[in-house]
């Protein structure tokens, strides 16, 4: 019993920290978790049934499965059952994701984040006044974020597990990722497509502050 629960214990640590995608700050990096744990509860439905069945075959005489139908087995459990599941499952994910897409909103801040290696560089198109970071970009808490993802040399990939799912840097195209924090704090990033020898060191901090300290920031604190 208690390995049981110190098991449990473990796997749930698991699911924290700085870069774990089952512990969102944010709706959208939520909407994915969402995602995660409807496609992990439609894969056990599928493994149980397929055990289930497994099971039956070996414990099952030869008469008994004559008698129940193995037709009928293979096309309930074969076909319409996983049908089903992955079919509810694809519309599920279609629908959710989206909502993860940069649909025009108001009120949205815009940063450009420049991968080239092994950095990131972020500037504020709205605000060409503020100066660029590096590794480090500053985003207002509880408004929607469009982050303009390019490359400077090679494919990278932006990723603030906490906050939204990975985009690709692309050289000579521009992506756009839309993120949100719903509270103020740091949030980890790291560069997701191995890009070369200084791949493991290119990291980045998302700061996203509270609506004062933000207008301060941002000068918005006039308008």
């Amino acid at each position: 019993m208690r390995l049981g629960s110190l098991g449990a214990l473990m796997a749930l640590a698991g699911c924290a920290g700085p870069l774990s995608t089952l512990d969102p700050a944010g709706p959208v990096a939520g909407t994915i978790a969402t995602i995660w744990w409807v496609m992990l509860a439609g894969a056990t439905v599928l493994m149980a049934l397929v055990l289930g069945l497994f099971a039956y075959a070996f414990r099952g005489s030869d008469a008994a499965w004559a008698q129940a139908g193995h037709t009928r087995f293979i096309l309930w459990g074969g076909l319409v059952m996983p049908m089903t599941v992955l079919t509810a499952l694809m519309i599920y994910a279609l629908i959710a994701g989206e909502r993860l897409l940069a649909h025009p909103a108001p009120d949205v801040w815009r940063v450009e984040a420049r991968g080239e290696r092994w950095q990131w560089r972020f500037s504020y198109p709205d605000r060409p006044e503020l100066a660029e970071t590096i590794d480090l970009a500053t985003i207002p808490a509880g408004r929607p974020v469009d982050v303009e993802i390019v490359s400077q040399d090679v494919i990278h990939s932006f990723w603030v597990p906490r906050l939204a799912g990975k985009l690709d840097a692309i050289p000579g195209h521009r992506n756009t990722l839309r993120i949100e924090a719903d509270r103020p704090g740091r949030f980890s990033g790291v560069c997701a497509e191995y890009c070369g020898i200084g791949h493991a060191g290119m990291t980045f901090t998302i700061e996203a502050l509270a609506p004062d300290d933000f207008a301060a920031f941002a000068g918005e604190a006039a308008r």
